[in-house]
């Protein structure tokens, strides 16, 4: 029988008349919601900071949006543990469906609002994700008598590897409906926005047939427990776990995680890209990193057994980026001719594999290390990470592409080295405790 610590909200009560859940199904359904979703929010993303740059609206929505997000992200376990994962996944759509909707008529009364809320529903949405397909992956283990982290490796690799797909089916889409314009106009913006509305109510619909997960998460739905207890008992166990030293050093990890995804939206494409190819050049590029992080998240969800893979997988992909990142501080430069198409795309397919490691191992880490609380891990992992993504949305704008490759460096060698003293001294120190 497990103990205690390994059975929150992640085993199943097998009561003899219900029918078993298929683990699978579940996953493979998240898996098409999330890149119907995002294939439509991810290219609004991209798109926020030309198509609304009057008073710059669409960068400081996104700025809104993230500390939001951040904010949030503290309460977002106590919602997800009273509303359950499947319905705080349905209601998290909402957020990106109403934020994608506010561009068809933006304005400060309509991107301000929705941003803010978009935050909310952002952090529900990703803890809930996270507990899930943990509950999923832990459950499925179980019922067919595997290893634990190998299966939290591959669901969590078949998650990243079709949700980084997103970044290549909405460029394309949006490569496809919008024109240029005399006058540095665009056409097609409308109904490109209609199209990605359909998609995310498509999105929102497939989600609905998501099995509800059973067991602890069931219970503590059904439990009357007052407001100002949950709230306490949720700040207890944020304080819990901050003072767990495994959190403390895997806390820069996750942020420099959120940094290299934001390099990428607020640097990469504005300083690298468009120098080089021009906007209509951003798709295109977008489209291969999409591409390369869809397979490093597949290849490296297959190779995911346990803590000790983790580190080595991670460690590859921190040394993709840092070849990058050298490379950017050394010499890069907008040259000519062929070399000029090639480099910018190099280096997305580059940044690419390493953001598919860090996505998928940084989502199997809570499950191994956190299973007391789940909810409060994967919320620690959203906080920090949108943290993060806003520091660099605000501050992109004020500073060099240098300074911020200086900037990723410094994070990118603290990180690794506090993730590689967790695996090598802390943990194991943890393993002979609970032995």
């Amino acid at each position: 029988m497990a103990t205690d610590e390994e059975s929150p909200l992640v085993v199943e009560e097998n009561h003899p008349q219900s029918q078993p859940l298929n683990h699978k199904r579940d996953v493979h359904i998240l898996c098409w919601a999330f890149l119907l979703i995002f294939l439509a929010y991810g290219a609004v993303q991209n798109l926020e900071s030309t198509i609304n740059t009057e008073g710059d609206l669409g960068t400081i929505s996104l700025g809104i949006l993230y500390v939001s997000f951040a904010f949030f992200s503290v309460f977002a376990s106590l919602v997800v543990r009273k509303l359950g994962s499947k319905n705080a996944l349905v209601l998290g759509t909402t957020g990106y469906w109403l934020f994608t909707a506010a561009n068809l008529k933006p304005s400060w009364y309509t991107m301000v609002p929705t941003s803010l809320y978009m935050g909310f529903a952002a952090s529900i949405i990703w803890v809930g994700q996270g507990t899930y397909l943990t509950s999923a992956a832990h459950s499925h283990a179980e019922d067919y008598n595997l290893h634990e982290g190998t299966v939290i490796g591959k669901f969590n690799g078949e998650f990243w590897g079709m949700f980084a797909c997103h970044q290549l089916v909405g460029n394309l889409m949006t490569l496809a409906v919008l024109r240029d314009e005399k006058g540095g106009r665009t056409s097609g913006t409308t109904l490109l926005l209609i199209l990605f509305l359909c998609s995310m109510t498509l999105g929102t619909i497939l989600m609905c047939f998501l099995s509800k997960r059973n067991g602890k998460e069931e219970r503590l739905q059904e439990s009357p427990v007052s407001s100002s207890s949950s709230i306490g008992s949720l700040l207890k166990s944020i304080l819990i776990l901050l003072l767990d030293v495994r959190i403390l050093l895997v806390i820069p990890l996750i942020a420099y995680s959120g940094l290299q995804q934001a390099f990428v939206w607020a640097e990469y494409t504005k300083e690298i890209v468009k120098p080089a190819l021009g906007e209509r050049g951003v798709g295109g590029a977008m489209a291969v990193y999409g591409i390369f992080d869809a397979l490093s998240s597949l290849a490296a969800g297959q190779l995911t057994s346990g803590l000790s893979t983790i580190t080595i997988i991670v460690s590859g992909g921190a040394l993709i980026q840092l070849i990058v990142l050298l490379w950017l501080l050394a010499n890069y430069s907008v040259s000519g001719g062929l070399l000029a198409t090639l480099l910018p795309l190099v280096i997305g397919a580059l940044w690419g594999i390493g953001d598919g490691v860090l996505n998928t191992q940084l989502s199997a880490l809570p499950g191994i290390l956190f299973k007391h609380d789940l909810e409060g891990a994967f919320a620690q992992l959203k906080l920090w990470q949108s943290v993060s993504i806003a520091v660099v949305f605000f501050i992109s704008t004020s500073i060099s592409l240098q300074t911020m490759v200086v900037i990723m460096l410094v994070a990118l060698c603290i990180s690794v080295a506090g993730f590689l003293f967790l695996t090598l001294k802390v943990e194991k120190a943890f393993s002979y405790g609970a032995a």
